[in-house]
């Protein structure tokens, strides 16, 4: 390769990270933690193994707001320094010389350790970790970067009626009256923010991979008619990426937990996935939003990110743009290659609009947005992939993995392994599609053009009606065709039109908001359908285009909840309150149980709908918006954002 700007963005990052990585590396840390739950407080012991690399007078572990006792080094008290930031330990260290370090803390942390509604008698009590990027040193005197991996084993201390789920294999409970001690072994190395424990109250369900791996998969007791439709497909989505990826996982085993109030969809700790438990989901709920995206990302990055882990933010799509490639493949081998194209295709166009807004940047860009990191990452790849073959690719993968497991990657790394596999110098592919920020549209569109699912879909379109158009609503085009033509021509529709797949019939449901008297009958059909988004447009738009049969529509769907925010329900309970002569004797307690959802007893996804629908009806009431000030203060940045800018809504009126 000979771009000099990737070479320099090498030595740069290198140079960067040449820190106390090459005085001392932690080798290994057995980790001995409780908690005081309703004090939000970590008490810990800590007994670290390290190797001096060069002879130095100190050394640090990152750890934020703790109070240290008993430092001590090779069984003896040591000199030590806290600043709030970093436990500076003061000896004259040995290069080549291996030591002993163990301490006692106390952490009181503000973020990557949470504990979830341990105020609330009714909540549902639980204690999670999110360490992404360099937050595990809030709750666990650790290392910050990324490039030091090391060997955490946990033991967790806690109350024996509550599971405790952490890194790698429990090896041993031992109980002691009300409490009970998990001890969990990991036999490989990682980076310090891929430490994760959950405790919960949850039920598991086992499967084996094709190899024999324990696949864990965790519930809550009332969700267990929700297991198979929130876990389908993972066994058949890992053996999958076991023989394409061509590297046999790599842990000893894999755990999935749902918790409460996650902050993103999930995240990729090492063995443990933590996701968010809004993709706990039913059979109806699959249709339109369900886990398997999520699952498959999470379980690609078991390789990528957690194997082998990028050096810097540099690097970031060595992670999240493998990953995202990585869990298309594994979905396509579930649902089909049209569904891979019609992904790639909406990558393409959120990395189009992102492109004209002017936001486009360079993969190597280390500020570079998600969309440019995740969408961009595979599209690079799935390029990539064309250009030097299947077998080519497949072989630089292979190579990458085993010859940097347990290490940090540069991009140069995994390109030079493609280059020797493809016998192709990638240098004008690498400063087009990585280091260039251009989209290069045109491009990407003549790759997807490959698939006559996606030829047609392009050729098939009605933003200038033609007579053609209304042939196409009467042909075998495909379903994302059809939905196209129907957003684009919603007065052409036809009865015959409602005969159509869910995914049409959605289409024909968000597409009409003025539903003409011919089509009342046809249109009223759509709340039989097995998807809440259509049941709850049509619901809206049933009400507001006849008022004259208001109670019929809210009598047939009265007892449908929806998706895990609850989203028929909240609409059924607002238009029950507001519709005039529907239950008069009821509209307390409607009210009263949409009052109900802001409280933080519910996750956030809930309360946030009931704030936005209380606030369109203007029944905000003083408990409202208490909810609405404790909201203020959530963990969740988002939904904390939300309070605040509604809450100042209401309060200006």
């Amino acid at each position: 390769m000979k771009s000099n700007l990737l070479a320099l963005i090498f030595f740069i990052s290198g140079f960067l990270f040449a820190q106390q990585i090459d005085v001392v590396d932690f080798k290994r840390a057995a980790v001995s933690v409780s908690f005081q739950p309703e004090m939000k407080k970590v008490l810990g012991e800590v007994d670290y193994s390290l190797e001096i690399l060069k002879s130095t007078d100190s050394i640090f572990l990152d750890a934020v707001s703790m109070e240290f006792s008993q430092v001590m080094l090779n069984g003896n008290l040591v000199d030590f320094r806290n600043d709030s930031k970093r436990l500076w330990i003061k000896h004259k260290f040995k290069k080549g010389k291996t030591y002993d370090l163990s301490f006692k803390y106390k952490a009181q942390p503000k973020k990557a350790l949470y504990f979830i509604d341990w105020e609330y008698p009714e909540g549902n009590k639980q204690i999670w970790t999110q360490g992404q990027g360099k937050y595990t040193s809030n709750w666990l005197p650790s290392i910050d970067d990324m490039n030091d991996k090391i060997e955490f084993d946990l033991s967790i201390i806690f109350n024996k009626n509550y599971e405790v789920i952490a890194n790698g294999k429990l090896i041993e409970k031992q109980i002691s009256h009300s409490t009970m001690t998990w001890h969990y072994d990991m036999q490989k190395p990682m980076a310090s923010y891929l430490v994760a424990l959950v405790i919960g109250k949850y039920d598991k369900q086992i499967e084996y991979s094709e190899r024999g791996v324990h696949l864990e998969m965790y519930y809550y007791p009332k969700d267990s008619l929700k297991f198979e439709p929130t876990y389908r497909y993972t066994k058949q989505m890992f053996d999958f990426l076991e023989g394409e990826i061509g590297v046999p996982y790599p842990w000893q085993n894999y755990k999935q937990i749902p918790v409460k109030d996650f902050l993103y969809a999930g995240m990729e700790n090492t063995s443990a996935t933590i996701f968010s438990d809004a993709f706990v989901v039913n059979d109806t709920a699959f249709v339109d939003k369900n886990y398997v995206n999520v699952n498959a990302h999470e379980l690609a990055h078991q390789w990528f990110g957690d194997l082998v882990t990028e050096t810097s933010g540099t690097h970031h799509w060595l992670q999240e743009g493998f990953a995202t490639y990585y869990a298309l493949l594994a979905e396509r081998d579930v649902f089909g290659d049209n569904y891979y194209y019609w992904r790639l295709y909406e990558y393409l166009q959120e990395l189009d609009v992102q492109d004209k807004s002017g936001g486009s940047t360079a993969l190597l860009n280390p500020k570079s947005s998600s969309t440019t990191f995740y969408k961009k990452g595979a599209w690079v790849l799935h390029l990539l992939r064309e250009q030097v073959g299947d077998e080519a690719f497949r072989e630089a993968v292979k190579h990458y993995l085993n010859k940097n497991a347990f290490k940090n990657v540069q991009t140069e790394d995994f390109i030079r392994e493609v280059e020797q596999a493809s016998k192709q110098d990638l240098s004008k592919f690498v400063k087009l599609w990585l280091e260039n920020k251009d989209l290069n549209y045109n491009l990407m569109l003549e790759s997807l053009k490959q698939s006559v699912f996606i030829q047609e879909y392009l050729m098939v379109d009605c933003e200038l009606y033609t007579s053609k158009c209304k042939e196409y609503l009467n042909s075998w085009i495909s379903d994302e065709a059809m939905a196209k033509v129907i957003e684009q021509i919603p007065n052409q529709i036809t009865s015959d039109n409602f005969k159509s797949p869910i995914k049409v019939r959605q289409a024909i449901a968000t597409s009409i908001s003025t539903i003409p008297e011919r089509l009342k009958q046809d249109y009223e059909s759509l709340l039989q359908d097995e998807s809440y988004v259509t049941i709850e447009v049509a619901l809206m738009n049933l009400w507001r285009n006849f008022p004259q049969t208001r109670n019929n529509y809210l009598n047939q769907i009265k007892g449908i909840v929806g998706f895990h925010d609850k989203n028929v329900r909240m609409l059924w309970l607002t238009l029950a309150i507001i519709t005039e002569n529907f239950e008069p004797e009821n509209k307390s307690e409607y009210f009263k149980e949409l009052i109900d959802y802001t409280s933080p007893k519910y996750s956030f996804d809930i309360r946030q709908n009931a704030f936005m629908y209380l606030k369109q009806i203007q029944a905000c009431n003083e408990q409202c918006k208490d909810n609405l000030k404790q909201g203020t203060k959530h963990h969740n940045w988002q939904f904390s954002k939300f309070s605040k800018s509604m809450l100042e809504a209401i309060n200006s009126n």
